[in-house]
């Protein structure tokens, strides 16, 4: 991901001042943080906050994509406000798959009452750390807050595959006794997570606060 950020960068006309991964990570410190419009976090999930809070606390924006770490990002966003800094955080950057939440989001409202119990299928490449990905974890969690609204509280279950080299695709299910609906998002390669990364870092330079990729597209 790095990679394919850093290509959209510079065909966007952006400057890249930093690259910085395991071998040179010790330029980072609370002293001596790089000075930069905005950083873009593409990490693992060991490592992510402490990359976001040395951000957050030298007044950095930064974007981040990295998943496998939801139990801390209210701890993140809490410090953002109260550095007065920040911080935007999507678990999947590619305007197709957020415009796949808004549609999953849309199906979960109608198929509340119904005869039909949700499944969720992910695939991603076989090197992805994170199971479930953070993506499903995602859609998941929407169907929950509107399906406990009838009081069906019951988290909707997910499928993992780690195949090969898939850039990555999550199905969602609803089935009944006779009958199944599905909707499905297929990414062909990361090009589409580079190029929302960017259109993220592009929105939130210059602003404070807390930000999601809706606000993103909110504003294209």
């Amino acid at each position: 991901m790095g990679k394919e950020v850093e290509k959209m960068a510079i065909k966007k006309g952006h400057q890249i001042i930093y690259k910085i991964n395991s071998k040179n990570q010790h330029i980072l410190s609370e002293r001596n943080t790089p000075k930069v419009d905005v950083a873009i976090e593409f990490s693992q999930p060991d490592s992510a906050c402490k990359n976001i809070n040395l951000c957050i606390n030298n007044k950095t924006p930064v974007v981040c994509g990295t998943t496998g770490w939801a139990n801390h990002i209210s701890k993140v966003e809490k410090l953002c406000l109260q550095k007065n800094s920040t911080f935007l955080y999507a678990p999947n950057f590619s305007i197709g798959m957020n415009l796949f939440f808004e549609i999953s989001n849309y199906m979960s409202k109608l198929m509340m009452g119904k005869n039909y119990n949700p499944l969720i299928e992910e695939k991603h490449h076989k090197m992805k750390q994170d199971i479930p990905s953070g993506t499903a974890i995602k859609i998941a969690h929407d169907i929950y807050e509107n399906y406990k609204t009838i009081h069906q509280t019951q988290k909707t279950p997910i499928k993992s595959k780690r195949i090969g080299k898939l850039k990555g695709e999550h199905i969602v299910k609803y089935i009944s006794d006779i009958d199944e609906i599905k909707i499905s998002h297929k990414a062909y390669n990361r090009r589409g997570f580079a190029e929302g990364a960017i259109l993220a870092a592009e929105f939130i330079k210059n602003k404070k606060g807390v930000f999601r990729m809706t606000d993103v597209i909110s504003n294209l």
